[in-house]
């Protein structure tokens, strides 16, 4: 037999074969079960969503002859006949080449006529919004009152251009795109059955490219399976859609992260002999940073990602707060792209602004020495910055519910930061020197015991999402090597009962705010513009300088 496209083979014949739009599925096997059928229905969508499909298993359930629930049998002659297209009370029209008014008035001189073979004569109008204004209106009085065997099925991708008084004669459904995953999900299906290999990566790809059309993506699939001589590899899909894979953009990633600019700039250089589409590329980037930063809160949410370890790793070497800029800056620079000289020059820049711009350290972090970005392996210049001459801030007073917990036994004494003891929390996450999601667990715990060969944590219940393996393992880690001891670490979940270091921070980060507006407030120049021009203060507007 002669090869049919995987669009054509494999496309529903059911409404349980349809992939998506249940809400439009859910309606329409209910007024079949109920016999509550409308005359006249509306399906609107981009392309390749399935409006002409669900219309013609809509056609093929009101005629079946062997239908027991609301999906039609598929084996008797008039399922079979509607299949293969030469069903007589089926009437297919593209409206697109029969715009005219007397095509509409020859189309419609049999409605009065009984159906040859089935229950229903349907006529299903494809692009209906390409009928003039004319037809529209020859149509409008046999769609408003139309004899009870006859049943009108419309499909647009155009609602707009459609006069009200027809769309008010319809029931209209809107047709969602596909998800993603939907479509590569069916591609893996049909891919296993069509005993085809394949990567998850590959497949991946497709689905994204597709942009919500389930056609479009088989269409894809189609031709990737012949580029790839029969395989589908994510090198070759990367190559034939001029993305690129996974791993240039986690080596990308990992060279930010350590702050390496001469590394980054040579990945991206050998990207470049590619030639990439620096759009996709970019695309792709701030795809993966969405996922790290779902690991940092929630990690159950990429656990069915493929790449989830290599994610997984990322986000616990690049702060919280340094993810969230990253990915502000890959969103204005996706922006701005075409505005660059070449695509390459404005990807390049980008980058590097990523490397350039950190986070805003808080005076709280400024005092206890917390570093809110990672380790960067290359100096990048420094911006001139004007020198600050104002008084150092006043001591903080020690807060009673931030007394640390008594040792049992000193833990190698030379090793205890120079600012505090080694059973002050706080000022030990800062010795230890830990960063990323391991610095964010130790920050919302409190320690409850320390001794040679144990560590007992206090985690807030409000953050246990941060408790996971990996993360927990290498904060056991850094505090095994900052004491030279094999202790082991307990982490309960738990009211911590004092203030955690993460509360500290965020508490003196707000009173760093009131006094900065307060100091706002009080400043004569700023009384003087409000007195003399009527001016006042945009709330959220002021901030603290450091």
């Amino acid at each position: 037999m002669p090869y049919q496209a995987l669009a054509r083979k494999w496309r529903p014949r059911t409404f349980s074969e349809i992939v998506g739009q249940e809400h439009v599925v859910r309606a329409l096997t209910h007024a079949i079960e109920f016999d509550r059928m409308h005359h006249a229905y509306l399906f609107t969508g981009t392309r390749g969503v399935g409006k002409t499909t669900i219309a013609r298993i809509l056609a093929k359930a009101l005629n079946c002859e062997g239908r027991k629930t609301y999906d039609p049998c598929g084996e008797c002659v008039i399922c079979r006949e509607v299949d293969e297209g030469r069903f007589v009370d089926l009437i297919e029209v593209d409206a697109a080449s029969r715009t005219k008014v007397e095509d509409t008035r020859d189309l419609l001189e049999n409605v009065q006529y009984a159906p040859s073979r089935g229950r229903y004569k349907v006529y299903l109008i494809d692009e209906v919004h390409m009928l003039s204004g004319h037809s529209f209106n020859a149509l409008l009085k046999t769609l408003e009152e139309p004899p009870p065997h006859i049943k009108f099925l419309l499909a647009t991708t155009d609602p707009q251009k459609i006069p009200v008084t027809v769309l008010s004669r319809c029931l209209q459904f809107s047709l969602k795109r596909l998800t993603p995953d939907q479509i590569r999900s069916q591609m893996e299906e049909i891919l296993r059955r069509e005993n085809i290999e394949y990567e998850a990566n590959a497949v991946r790809l497709l689905a994204r490219a597709a942009e919500g059309s389930m056609r479009d993506g088989l269409s894809l699939l189609d031709q990737a399976i012949v580029h790839g001589g029969g395989r589908l590899r994510e090198a070759d899909i990367s190559l034939m859609l001029g993305t690129v894979a996974r791993q240039p953009v986690f080596e990308l990633l990992s060279a930010l992260s350590e702050g390496d600019a001469a590394a980054l700039l040579r990945h991206i250089e050998q990207m470049a002999e590619h030639t990439p589409n620096f759009a996709d590329v970019l695309q792709q980037i701030l795809i993966v940073l969405h996922h790290a930063s779902l690991a940092q809160w929630v990690p159950e949410a990429i656990r069915r990602e493929d790449d989830a370890d290599r994610i997984i790793d990322l986000a616990s070497r690049i702060g919280a707060e340094d993810l969230q800029l990253f990915y502000q800056i890959g969103l204005i620079g996706q922006r701005d792209l075409p505005l660059a000289p070449d695509p390459r020059s404005g990807f390049e820049m980008v980058m590097l602004r990523m490397l350039a711009f950190r986070p805003a350290t808080t005076s709280a972090d400024a005092r206890s020495g917390v570093d809110t970005a990672p380790p960067r392996k290359s100096e990048l210049p420094k911006a001139t910055r004007p020198v600050d001459t104002r008084p150092a801030p006043a001591p903080v007073q020690a807060d009673p519910r931030t007394t640390p917990v008594p040792v049992k036994n000193e833990i190698d004494a030379e090793r205890a930061p120079q600012t505090g003891s080694p059973h002050d929390w706080h000022e030990l996450i800062r010795a230890m020197g830990i960063s990323g999601l391991t610095r964010e667990l130790a920050n919302n715990c409190v320690l409850q015991d320390l001794d040679e060969k144990s560590c007992i944590l206090a985690l807030d219940p409000q953050h246990a999402h941060l408790r996971v393996s990996r993360v927990e393992a290498n904060l056991e880690k850094a505090l095994r090597d900052y004491f030279r001891s094999p202790l082991k670490l307990t982490i309960k979940i738990e009211a911590p009962g004092r203030e955690t270091p993460a509360t500290l921070i965020q508490r003196e980060k707000e009173e760093r705010q009131r006094n900065a507006e307060i100091e706002i407030e009080q400043d004569e120049n700023v009384r003087a513009l409000k007195e003399r021009f009527d001016a006042r203060i945009v709330p959220g507007s002021t901030k603290p300088l450091d």
